[in-house]
């Protein structure tokens, strides 16, 4: 058996590393911190929704049942447990409804790792500041994004979730700078996350286990320091080594060049995006699409014969598959159910996807109206317009409205502004948390680099949610 490798970035791990344990605060541009902020509060609205979820509840119970040293705090639960167990319930959590930020080219939802981390090991030392944190998330989305921009959507295609691939490195790097490792210790805690790299996207068609993939990557990311600072040690080549690397096992048409180029100039963390629909991000260009042409032209669900969306390779292989009402998961990764609440409700959010709307006989009836297939023009556009969608509506009078949408709404392209961010994290906590709560979480992220203890704000997303 012949392996061919791909082309090697010499040092590519260890220069990520020396960058990631040489990472100051004032390093950061102002508005890496600002982007940061706003995915620290997005990714604690994510964590207090998702604890009021069933899969994140049981994950919870598991962890109830090892009985561990309680120094974190499972978050909207009351109770504490080890580092590594609360980031096992909080990242689960806060990858447990399709809300969490997202960046496109690396396909990682890195704030529901590196949040969850972060606050975890700030809760257990007791001396982090707001600026250590924001440090640490930063050496997590800047490492671990170009972790998966190096994989490529190779990755994806191959049937791996980022999420629990790539990921493992977002929490690692997140750890590694908040426990303060040296450059040599940063090393082997990637060198020791890259083999706990795991997760198959056929987990979309209908399994709880997509949500664990975000758990399970942070608990190896903290894993993996905490190891690390103990003197473990890792493959110290483990992103380019040529045989039995990261990318030269998970992808078949990997980019070495992504890992460092640009290292401490261009800020991936400033790619990263945020979700106004509780739907995997791929089809949220084509779900405002729809609901743009049926405001524009007063049209309701029932005016509506026919809807065809044109995709790329990636979004249709993803999302336009037969839906089946196969559970919460598979409805929020379904290109047509999207697009039929989209008709029927004006929204796809939170309440859209109860598990008593999955088998909604006017959704079902909608979605037999919809056609997909991937559009020649937006393929040929290329990997960077995944997301791009082109949305026909046929009117039962006869009249038809088209419209080509290239870059999703919550998008860099196409950005939320701060107060969208904020008001979009009143709408997922309304139902589980009261509102002076809620603003003074809103209050002390915005206030984040000024906070010479994380206390009150740890204190406030630990308490118990409502359900």
């Amino acid at each position: 058996m012949s392996h061919s490798p791909p082309p090697l970035m010499a040092n590519a791990t260890r220069d990520l590393a020396r960058f990631g344990a040489a990472l100051q605060y004032e390093d950061i541009p102002a508005a890496v911190i600002e982007r940061i902020k706003l995915s620290i509060l997005d990714s604690i609205g994510c964590c207090l929704f998702g604890a009021t979820l069933p899969w994140t509840r049981k994950v919870a119970a598991l962890v109830e049942g090892e009985g561990a040293q309680p120094v974190a705090s499972l978050m909207g639960f009351g109770r504490k447990s080890s580092v590594s167990l609360a980031v096992l319930v909080n990242s689960t959590a806060g990858h447990a409804f399709e809300l969490d930020d997202i960046h496109k080219e690396s396909i990682v939802h890195a704030g529901s790792l590196a949040t969850p981390v972060a606050l975890a090991l700030a809760e257990q030392s007791g001396a982090m500041t707001g600026r250590n944190v924001i440090t640490a998330m930063v050496a997590g989305y800047e490492v671990g994004h170009r972790v998966g921009n190096a994989a490529t959507m190779s990755l994806f295609f191959r049937g791996f979730h980022p999420q629990g691939t790539s990921g493992v490195f977002v929490a690692a790097a997140t750890a590694a700078r908040a426990l303060q490792l040296d450059a040599s210790q940063f090393q082997h805690a990637l060198g020791i996350a890259g083999s706990q790299a795991g997760g198959l996207m056929a987990a979309q068609e209908g399994a709880m286990v997509k949500r664990f993939h975000s758990g399970r990557a942070a608990q190896s990311g903290v894993y993996s320091a905490l190891l690390a600072k103990l003197g473990f040690t890792g493959i110290t080549d483990v992103l380019e080594a040529p045989y039995g690397g990261f990318l030269s096992t998970l992808s078949d048409q990997p980019n070495p060049s992504r890992l460092t180029a640009g290292l401490g100039e261009t800020w991936e963390t400033l790619q990263v995006g945020y979700k106004p629909h509780a739907s995997v991000t791929s089809i949220h260009t084509a779900l405002d699409a729809l609901a743009d042409i049926m405001r524009e032209h007063g049209l309701k669900a029932d005016d509506i014969r026919a809807v065809e969306a044109g995709l790329s390779p990636m979004t249709y292989l993803h999302c336009a598959w037969e839906y089946k009402a196969q559970g919460v998961t598979a409805a929020q990764m379904n290109l047509y159910y999207g697009l039929a609440v989209i008709a029927l409700d004006g929204m796809a959010f939170t309440r859209q996807y109860r598990e008593d709307r999955l088998r909604d006989p006017r959704i079902i009836d909608f979605i037999q109206r919809i056609t997909a297939c991937v559009d020649p023009e937006i393929e040929s556009m290329g990997a960077a317009f995944r997301h791009a969608a082109r949305v026909k509506v046929t009117a039962r009078d006869g009249r038809v409205f088209e419209t080509l949408a290239l870059d999703r709404r919550g998008s860099p392209e196409n950005p939320l502004a701060p107060a969208d961010i904020e008001h979009k994290f009143s709408n997922v906590v309304v139902d589980c948390i009261d509102g002076a709560r809620a603003a003074r979480i809103v209050q002390l992220v915005r206030d984040l680099e000024r906070l010479d203890t994380l206390s009150e704000l740890i204190g406030l997303v630990a308490a118990p949610v409502e359900i």
